[in-house]
């Protein structure tokens, strides 16, 4: 799936040096953009005066952009490569760099210039203050309203509506987050704006801070409108996720009493039209198409029914409820 271009030389025994902060950065045609932004991150991170690195994730560009990451890394030894042997999206670059990155604190952010690397420091310190989890609110965005706010609005409210958890602008790439957090959270599809709500969800602090939106200056937009409805069925995803895991039984059981309703209505009906008929009579038939279907929406409720038991005894043999309960405590102690 992906290839880390190993250091040459001395800096092959350099990489061992602490890292404080990784930050992450997914990589799909932006030559143009790369160099600006790896000075502007340099300058962003060494203010801190810690350990650091730069992973670059290359998604398989079709442009010069590996060529430009690989001038960068010679100039600088705190910049690693990851290379797509295909194209795999934003999602999945972002999971490898997690894979890969060393830094106690890690941050993502995008490759076209439009977050501003000068706003890092604000959320680490977001971090240092306690939270898990920070992310950018980009408040004033300078993107065209019909095919990029308007459709992130609606993504926004909708999101806020289902999760419960206020985030103005999931779809901010600017984030930090804890390594604690991510380190065993696994994410793919579009799920990477989720972040947030999943994360809150097993106790995580989530914040939010207003960073800086600059016009895109190189190159053009990777995203559309078919975006828009890919999110929003990666919510639905999410959400159905995130309420079978902490109640797989309740989730089968509503499909269970909801066999069951159908099944008794059904028989209710069928018993009062065909009263006193006999199978043998005129439409006396649908005497046994009655049964048939009764008996086989009772076996969908007894098949339901045990499924969401074997749910709920697997879900409480992992012990995952036990590590959430658990994290939530540590975290209170930290």
């Amino acid at each position: 799936m992906r290839s880390v271009y190993p250091d040459k030389g001395r800096r092959a025994l350099s990489m061992p040096d602490p890292v404080d902060i990784s930050v992450i950065v997914p990589v799909y045609n932006e030559e143009e953009s790369l160099p600006q932004l790896q000075r502007e991150i340099r300058a962003a991170v060494e203010s801190l005066g810690v350990g650091w690195e730069v992973i670059y994730v290359d998604d398989c560009s079709s442009d010069a952009s590996l060529g430009v990451l690989l001038e960068l890394r010679e100039r600088c030894r705190n910049v690693r490569i990851v290379k797509f042997r295909r194209n795999y999206g934003q999602t999945a670059a972002m999971a490898a760099g997690f894979d890969v990155s060393r830094g106690g604190a890690v941050v993502t952010l995008d490759g076209d210039l439009q977050n501003d690397p000068a706003d890092i420091p604000r959320l680490i310190a977001e971090l240092a203050r306690g939270h898990d989890l920070v992310a950018g609110w980009r408040k004033q965005r300078h993107d065209g309203f019909v095919l990029r706010r308007l459709p992130s609005v609606i993504a926004n409210r909708l999101t806020a509506l289902v999760s419960g958890i206020l985030i103005h602008d999931t779809g901010c790439t600017l984030k930090a987050y804890r390594r604690e957090l991510i380190k065993n959270m696994p994410i793919y599809a579009d799920h990477h704006r989720f972040l947030p709500f999943m994360s809150s969800g097993s106790g995580a602090r989530v914040s939010e801070v207003v960073v800086n939106h600059r016009p895109r200056l190189y190159g053009k937009s990777k995203y559309g409108l078919g975006r828009a409805t890919r999110v929003l069925l990666d919510l639905l995803t999410v959400k159905l996720i995130s309420q079978f895991s902490q109640r797989p039984l309740q989730y089968f059981g509503l499909l269970s009493f909801g066999f069951l309703t159908v099944s008794v209505l059904f028989a209710s009906a069928g018993l009062a039209s065909l009263s006193g008929t006999s199978v043998d009579a005129p439409g006396g038939e649908w005497q046994l198409v009655v049964v048939s279907v009764i008996l086989m929406l009772m076996t969908l409720v007894v098949y339901f029914g045990l499924l969401g038991l074997l749910a709920e005894l697997a879900v409480k043999a992992s012990g995952m409820h036990r590590r959430g309960i658990l994290d939530r405590i540590l975290n209170e102690l930290h």
